[in-house]
């Protein structure tokens, strides 16, 4: 079989990340709109690659004033560093539909290994829509990916201290990605 090229469609593809606040809550942002590529050769699906970038200036957290806290330089310094990266670099299948992403993830101009538990959902043949045209079917893929990530490797390190020896923000951040991946033609 040969490789197949796939796009992530922007408006179903996104990432929500979870970090520990103030240590009695959780505070959950996203980021939609996220933009890749995946290549993949389904009988040898070690082999395939996959990009992806992050519109940082977009986080959504719910609350406006976080939001602008987190695109300043005190945390993602969007004005400097307005786009994240991902860049996959060896894939490990661990059953049929799990495998382990591994790859270079560049958030604030630091790149750091990064490794993504992938599950595959499956795949369907769907309608494609251009304007009030049906163009369809085109086949669609998805998957999730999950990490935990260490902020201050990425130079995310702003925080302020508690009591009893607490923080305003955790060290350690998940990440979960929902891929809507639609196939190239041919």
């Amino acid at each position: 079989m040969a490789t197949t090229k796939w796009f992530f469609e922007p408006g179903h593809t996104a990432a929500e990340f979870s970090a520990r606040h103030m240590m009695v809550t959780y505070v959950r942002g996203q980021f939609k709109n996220i933009r890749g590529r995946l290549e993949v050769d389904p009988e040898h699906p070690e082999q395939a690659r996959a990009e992806a970038t992050i519109d940082a200036a977009q986080v959504y957290t719910g609350q406006p004033e976080r939001d602008a806290h987190l695109r300043s330089a005190d945390f993602f310094d969007v004005e400097n560093h307005p786009t994240w990266t991902f860049t996959s670099s060896s894939v490990n299948q661990v059953s049929p539909n799990e495998f382990e992403v591994t790859g270079d993830l560049t958030i604030r101009g630091a790149t750091r290994p990064v490794t993504f538990d992938l599950t595959y959902l499956g795949q369907w043949d769907t309608p494609w829509w251009e304007g009030d045209q049906n163009l369809g079917p085109r086949r669609r893929a998805g998957f999730v990916a999950r990490t935990r990530l260490n902020r201050h490797d990425f130079g995310v390190s702003w925080n302020d201290a508690l009591d009893r020896g607490g923080v305003v923000v955790s060290d350690l951040i998940d990440v979960t990605v929902d891929i809507e991946a639609v196939q190239e033609p041919d």
